[in-house]
Order: C-alpha cells, then sequence, then structure tokens
C-alpha cells in the first residue's frame, strides 16, 4: 500500500514557552487500512501535527488481531485511504521476531518522538518489547496514548500486560481521570497529561434531516433516539431495550423509533429475544453492520438524540461524533462520560438503569429542551480541537525531555 508522503520542510516555529525545530514524530497503532475509530483518530492526530510542522509518519499493523481473536466481520475499511499521510504496515501483534526486528529498525530511524496507542493488554508484550528496544537510542521519547488501562471485559493477568507497557514509556496521555486514576497502579514516575478526546472533524458536517433520512430510507415525519456504535455486552444495550419498553409504558413512544446502528461484537440472538419479550420490536430500526466513515453523519443529522447507556466507560468516541454535529445526548454516570457530557445543558447524565434511562428521554422530547441542547452544543464543543489536542503532546514531550 503506497500513500501520498507529506516531509514538510525543516524550520523552527513558536510553539507555546517553547522554540519548536520540527520533529520527527511517529505514531504506532491503528490506521488505515483498518477500520474504526482508534485508526481514524491516528490519522487526524498524525495530520494535526502535521499541521504544526512537523514531520509525522504512521506505523501499523500487518496483523492487529488474529481472525479467531476478532468479534466482527472485518478488521478492514472499505473506503478510500486518508490523503497526506505516510502510513507504513510493519507490526505483527504475535509474532516476537517481528517486534525485535520492528523496534530495532524504528531505534535506527532515530524518531525525536514515538507517541504509542494503547487500549489493550492483548498488544502489551508487542508494543511494550518495541518501546523498550526504541529507548535504546538514547534519542527517542516514548509516549503512551492510553485508552484504557484496564479493559472492560477483564482476565487475571491484565494487570501485569498492562505494567509491562507503561513501564516501557517515558510518559503517557489519557483522555478521562477514570482512565488516570487506573493508571496511577501501574505509572511510576512517569509525567502525564490530559487531553481531552477531540472531534471527529473527518465525519463531515451535519446534513438535512431531510437528506439524512431519505439517505438512511427513515420517515423524516418520526422522531429518532439513536444508539451508535460497535454493540457489546457493557454499552449497555440491553439497558436501553428495557428503558424503551418502560417509557413506552408509562407514557407512549407514538412517532418514535430507536435506530440501532453498528455492528454486533456479542451474540445478536438475546437482544433480539429481549425485543421480542418486551413487545418492542416494531420500535426498533436495526442497522447492524459496520457503518462506513461517509454514513455516520447521515445518522447523527436524522437523529434527535443519541443514547449512550454504558455500564462501564473511560471516554467514547461517540460523543465526540455527537458534539461533532450537534446532536444532543443522555449518557450513564460511568467512567469519564460525566466529564465530557455537562449535565442539563448538552444533554442529560443519568443512572445506568433502566428507569432513569427512560426518564431521561422522556424529559428530552418535552418543552425544547432539545433545541435548547444544539444551541448549547455549539459553544461546548469548542473545548475539543486538535490544535489543543497536539499542544498538549508536544508540552509532554518537553517536559520529558
Amino acid at each position: 500500500m503506497k500513500n501520498n508522503v507529506l516531509l514538510p520542510p525543516c524550520f523552527a516555529i513558536s510553539f507555546g514557552n517553547h522554540h519548536h525545530t520540527v520533529m520527527y514524530i511517529l505514531i504506532l497503532g491503528p490506521a488505515y487500512p483498518y477500520r474504526g475509530g482508534l485508526a481514524t483518530f491516528d490519522e487526524m492526530l498524525a495530520h494535526s501535527l502535521a499541521l504544526q510542522g512537523n514531520r509525522v509518519s504512521v506505523v501499523t499493523f500487518t496483523l492487529q488481531y488474529p481472525q479467531w481473536l476478532f468479534p466482527g466481520k472485518t478488521q478492514f475499511s472499505d473506503s478510500p485511504p486518508p490523503e497526506g499521510l505516510h502510513i507504513m504496515r510493519m507490526v505483527n501483534s504475535v509474532n516476537p521476531f517481528n517486534w525485535l526486528r520492528v523496534g530495532r529498525h524504528i531505534r535506527k530511524m532515530r524518531p525525536d518522538m514515538l507517541i504509542v496507542r494503547y487500549w489493550t493488554p492483548f498488544l502489551s508484550p508487542c508494543l511494550g518489547t518495541i518501546c523498550r528496544l526504541v529507548r535504546r537510542n538514547r534519542h527517542t521519547v516514548t509516549v503512551a496514548h492510553v485508552d484504557n488501562a484496564t479493559p472492560h471485559e477483564r482476565h487475571f493477568y491484565d494487570a501485569l500486560l498492562t505494567r509491562y507497557f507503561i513501564n516501557s514509556v517515558d510518559g503517557y496521555a489519557y483522555m478521562s481521570q477514570q482512565v488516570k486514576n487506573d493508571l496511577e497502579r501501574f505509572v511510576g514516575s512517569q509525567p502525564g497529561v490530559f487531553v481531552p478526546h477531540p472531534l471527529f472533524e473527518n465525519f463531515g458536517s451535519r446534513v438535512s434531516r431531510e437528506e439524512a433520512c431519505r439517505k438512511l430510507n427513515l420517515a423524516p415525519e418520526l422522531q429518532y433516539v439513536l444508539f451508535f456504535g460497535l454493540i457489546r455486552d457493557y454499552k449497555g444495550l440491553d439497558l436501553l431495550l428495557d428503558a424503551w419498553a418502560l417509557w413506552k409504558r408509562r407514557n407512549g413512544t407514538a412517532g418514535r423509533k430507536l435506530l440501532v446502528a453498528g455492528e454486533f461484537y456479542t451474540s445478536p440472538s438475546k437482544y433480539l429475544k429481549q425485543m421480542d419479550e418486551l413487545g418492542i420490536r416494531e420500535d426498533i430500526i436495526l442497522h447492524d453492520r459496520f457503518i462506513r466513515d461517509e454514513d455516520v453523519k447521515y445518522y447523527f443529522s436524522a437523529a434527535d438524540i443519541v443514547v449512550q447507556p454504558y455500564k462501564s466507560a473511560t471516554q467514547s468516541g461517540v460523543t465526540q461524533i455527537a458534539y461533532q454535529f450537534e446532536t444532543p445526548m443522555i449518557v450513564t454516570c460511568v467512567g469519564g462520560l460525566t466529564e465530557i457530557v455537562p449535565h442539563d445543558r448538552v444533554g442529560y447524565v443519568t443512572l445506568p438503569d433502566a428507569s432513569h434511562l427512560a426518564e431521561a428521554m422522556d424529559k428530552a422530547f418535552q418543552d425544547d429542551h432539545i433545541r435548547r441542547f444544539m444551541q448549547n452544543i455549539k459553544t461546548e464543543k469548542q473545548r475539543f480541537s486538535w490544535a489543543y489536542f497536539s499542544e498538549q503532546i508536544m508540552h509532554l514531550y518537553h517536559r520529558i525531555r
């Protein structure tokens, strides 16, 4: 695979309190041809750091997960490759000889900074070994960008693996206080920095409700509650189904539909059975597939409100997509979601149970709450810029260096 290579010329720029000479930065993590939010994030981070005048490349996997470990249909994107990025497929997550080769290769490349994406203990041996080898050049600063310090589905060996990785880096960035709290079990003297998840600007801008409904074959006269993203047990779709049934019994849901859009990463049968037992199957519009980047804008433009009924969380890319499209939100008070969604300003924060979710959905559609939330999001979303995220990563580099 070949993409265009952007190699900015070397020049000095003023950066905060630092006079910053152009740096050579590698980002190690998911990227095209892999799909999903992590890959999209890494590609946008690369663009953002390049816009600051740095020379940036992305190192991604030749094999990310063995297929038997992957719960979805495919790991790969069918969208066009991102423009203007230098992406190198080098890393085999399960081959220790590959880790040694890649580590030595990056060590010889001598990047000024290696930013490593960490989200699962499964990759700790691979990423931790590469980082240890790279640091031997006594030049490269290794920074972990940590999504989760403890996984949603836990195993007895998680802590051991996470400690192996965290001990291989010079510093770390985290996107919620929950992650910071989890990390404190593992970090030593390494400095860390909090940076909120930026917006997913790559998905474009909001389109008209009519256009979105036409594209998705939805009736524009109805109102839509959206559940979006990969369907895994911890994301609480079962709670939302119970809440919908409760809302229907209490107040009625005439003129409204629950739009569930995402690929099942767990058995769909129990959710389908639940819909039938609750008698709400006719209220559910199920798009049970991975949603292509090009189609994301239609779902968030058609939806009146997005519900994230998570049972556990650190942070969520779905909230940042909602901010991008100015779609109000209902989230549960777990993990870092409450840090990102101020209650009764851009939506509601509620307890992770069916009764409170039903109450929040019912309240959202009363009076002019949704219109008020949409107006407030226009201001609130300004907190989540890529420029700020990149600046904080650079400040962390200078603290370490």
